[in-house]
């Protein structure tokens, strides 16, 4: 009877002992975490390396956890990351918490790591080679250690986006105005420099003007996001892809930009039907204004100092909307505005 009490006895201290240990990695994305891009970087990488990773939507900034080891322990330590290392029966109790039906939350479990692409030039627009911090996506993806391919229009015509599940991209004109710098920048070498370079490309690509390679791209990347891709845009690139798609046939560039002048009234031949996220929109026919057209909410309207302009990201439905969901998540609620170009929309723009 004696043995058998020791026996029963170890069997529960085991019991306890093994419900007590640590059994995975808890990273907090809330203002906890002290480097939220390093922590999406470490979570990618132990998708790499073919172990499954969960997301916490909503859940503390939006936090992630995976299997412990001590490797994984170790590579956050490395990181400077913010982690906390939980019990099995903790995470269970925040899984749980997470589901229950009133709550906001959801948890995603995250299988494989998404191949990335950067849709960015080889040189930036005074000709020297780009670097990390030429841009906003690559230097943030660098920094957190994300692996990612740059390709341009030759890799797109070339059929290459296939290859990626998630596409960046830099802030492209996809008009061929080349970005409409014309009046403050065309006598400066890197904008005659950059020019030429664009034209050689389209020439070699098989076009006769940037314009249409550019259209040929923006359909493209319209067919790589209608067959499941995911597609983030910045500045210009997030409507002038759409401008490029409504004028297919029309010709919207001024001669300082192809040679020979713009169509007449080039609005009313704009074709919405061809449109990818907006519709409805004016075109800025003048090559001397730094705008593409009425998509974007112009800054000097909304008369707000840079310094003082804010938004708040919205609540989706984490059960029941996760990818727009799992695209605010943040540790603050409220952003501040990033000043460029095409930062906002008009609220008066028909979004598709």
């Amino acid at each position: 009877m004696r043995f058998l009490k020791i026996y029963l006895s170890a069997i529960l201290f085991l019991s306890i002992a093994f419900q007590l240990k640590a059994s995975y990695v808890f990273i907090p994305m809330d203002l906890k975490q002290k480097n939220h891009l390093k922590a999406y970087g470490v979570t990618y990488w132990v998708l790499s390396n073919g172990v499954e990773a969960f997301w916490l939507l909503n859940y503390r900034g939006g936090s992630f956890a995976f299997p412990h080891t001590k490797t994984f322990e170790k590579e956050c330590i490395t990181r400077d990351i913010s982690f906390e290392v939980i019990t099995d029966s903790e995470f269970e109790r925040i899984r749980a918490e997470i589901s229950h039906p009133e709550i906001n939350q959801e948890v995603m479990k995250l299988e494989k790591p998404p191949r990335i692409a950067v849709y960015t030039p080889e040189f930036n627009e005074r000709g020297e080679r780009l670097q990390p911090w030429d841009d906003a996506v690559t230097l943030a993806l660098t920094y957190a250690e994300i692996p990612f391919d740059k390709i341009y229009d030759r890799e797109i015509i070339g059929g290459m986006l296939a290859k990626y599940d998630w596409l960046h991209l830099h802030h492209e004109d996809f008009t061929g105005q080349f970005g409409k710098f014309y009046s403050g920048y065309h006598n400066q070498s890197w904008y005659i420099e950059n020019q030429k370079r664009q034209e050689n490309l389209a020439n070699e690509l098989g076009f006769s003007k940037v314009s249409m390679l550019k259209l040929a791209v923006s359909k493209k990347i319209k067919e790589y996001v209608g067959g499941g891709g995911f597609m983030f845009a910045m500045c210009s690139a997030t409507d002038s892809y759409d401008i490029a798609l409504c004028a297919e046939g029309t010709d919207i560039c001024a001669h300082y930009f192809d040679g020979d002048a713009a169509d007449q009234n080039p609005d009313s031949r704009l074709d919405f039907n061809k449109s990818f996220a907006f519709k409805n929109f004016k075109l800025e026919n003048n090559p001397m204004v730094y705008e593409f057209s009425s998509i974007d909410q112009n800054p000097r309207e909304r008369n707000i100092n840079p310094e003082n302009d804010y938004f708040t990201l919205f609540d989706f439905s984490a059960k029941w909307d996760p990818i727009p969901t799992m695209l605010t998540q943040n540790h603050t609620r409220t952003v501040k505005r990033l000043h460029g170009t095409n930062y906002s929309v008009q609220k008066s723009i028909d979004q598709i």
